[in-house]
């Protein structure tokens, strides 16, 4: 049986609607009842946060009452999707105003797909509003923003699921058990972790008049309001650190979580980084081509190196992690990990999980990670599942907070001249070092408010 099928069987015993099914049967009732259909509303209708809502879509009830989004055309599309993709065939209301739609439709559950420079305002409005959330990584433009967040949920009592889905994935999960805590490695003192994918938009577009389709005011939110070049989707806002973290905060942040999360290690002691833009300099991207950082914890360095030029080191291994052991080696990716033992023992190999043949609709969803897909459909299910019980998801926002703000400071040591940062979590400061804490909170533009921890 897959790690899927097992994942799912469980989560369905312990469900409520596993319950109520049985308590129907001790009197004598010996039929089934659909579970209740979760209320859904999806906030950003482009690339991921549709692939979210569709693998949400395929393990359990859900009704999408709400889709939102400020490109009309991109949300009209959207809907048209949605409409043939859930059981009911239902067209979701639409808006283009985020806090309309949860004051209106209270949903239970909201996806966050949209870019990283609003995951915080739109998180905490929603849990507010009383909906259990799962938000794409990173979960935060800036460290205040990531505590204020973890503050919210606890205080409203509500599940956020972080879109880190690695922690979901089946072999990763298996290298997991059956390597690093089978005790297979030995003592790990020292990760690497890289990402050498050409994937650094860049270019010099024309400003040119913003479309009537495209509420760009709104799209923009607390960031600067940078001159419309065209709409920025998929890759053009991620070249830019005002709705961002750079390949940082986009890469970086999936490995080192899922480091963190191998080794169980909590926040760095001190971590520094140096880069920029050292080769491609032509266009308007501001982001860093080129960055090292080290995340240090006692005996034990987590190293992240990345470029947008040039060949991977290991042509295996182009967005991967690596944990060197005393007893071995574990090579790991979204595709696949090998283990290699120190002296004559048995190298171990496995590949990515596909699920093509349970799913046949992924193989005609425009832009699907296919690779990805059963670990965001576990990650789901996780999700549910600490909805139901009320307990931690495996990604839950407090961790997803520990690995985004890491990436963030990885960022302010650069800006900084490569000094090391060492952050004070109770304090929200970074120890020794005013100039650094002042930049833990970015300005917001009017007539935006930034969150505060003590203040949600």
């Amino acid at each position: 049986m897959s790690s899927f099928n097992m994942h799912r069987r469980q989560f369905i015993r312990n469900s409520s609607a596993a319950l109520t099914f049985a308590a129907f049967r001790a009197h004598g009732m010996d039929f089934f009842i659909d579970p209740p259909a979760r209320r859904v509303a999806l906030i950003g209708t482009g690339w991921y946060g549709k692939s979210d809502l569709f693998r949400l879509i395929q393990v359990a009830p859900i009704d999408v009452v709400a889709l939102c989004d400020v490109d009309k055309h991109q949300l009209d599309a959207a809907a048209n999707l949605v409409s043939q993709r859930q059981q009911n065939h239902k067209r979701p209301a639409l808006y283009g105003d985020y806090r309309k739609l949860l004051s209106e439709q209270k949903p239970d559950i909201v996806i966050i797909g949209t870019p990283d420079h609003w995951h915080a305002l739109q998180t905490i409005d929603a849990v507010k509003a009383g909906a259990h959330v799962y938000v794409q990584k990173p979960i935060s433009v800036d460290v205040l923003e990531g505590e204020a967040m973890v503050a919210a949920a606890r205080k409203y009592n509500r599940v956020v699921q972080v879109g880190t889905q690695r922690k979901s994935t089946p072999h990763l999960i298996d290298a997991k058990k059956n390597i690093v805590d089978a005790g297979l490695l030995g003592k790990v003192s020292h990760a690497e972790m890289c990402c050498y994918f050409h994937m650094r938009n860049n270019g010099n577009p024309a400003v040119e008049q913003v479309p009537d389709f495209f509420d760009y005011e709104m799209w923009t939110g607390p960031a600067p309001l940078r001159p419309y070049d065209g709409l920025p989707h998929i890759r053009w806002w991620r070249t830019f650190m005002e709705y961002g973290n750079g390949i940082m905060g986009d890469m970086c942040v999936h490995m080192f979580d899922t480091v963190r999360w191998m080794l169980n290690l909590g926040w760095p002691k001190r971590i520094s980084s140096t880069g920029g833009i050292y080769v491609d300099k032509s266009g308007k991207s501001n982001i860093a081509d080129t960055q090292s950082a080290i995340f240090e914890y006692d005996s034990l360095n987590c190293v992240w190196q990345h470029r947008s030029w040039g060949t991977a080191a290991d042509p295996e291994y182009p967005w991967s992690f690596k944990l060197y052991g005393e007893k071995g080696t574990l090579c790991a990716s979204t595709m696949k990990y090998d283990f290699f033992p120190e002296g004559k023992g048995e190298k171990i190999h496995r590949d990515v999980l596909y699920e093509k043949e349970k799913y046949p609709e992924d193989l005609k969803e425009q832009g699907i990670e296919l690779n990805a897909a059963p670990a965001t459909r576990l990650h789901m299910l996780n999700f549910l599942e600490a909805i139901d019980k009320n307990i931690k998801p495996v990604a839950d926002i407090e961790q997803g907070h520990i690995s985004t703000a890491s990436c963030i400071m990885a960022n302010l040591s650069m800006k900084l001249g490569g000094r090391p940062l060492q952050y004070d979590a109770i304090k929200h400061e970074i120890t020794g070092d005013p100039e650094a804490t002042q930049l833990l909170q970015r300005t917001y533009r009017q007539p935006w408010v930034h969150p505060l921890p003590g203040n949600v």
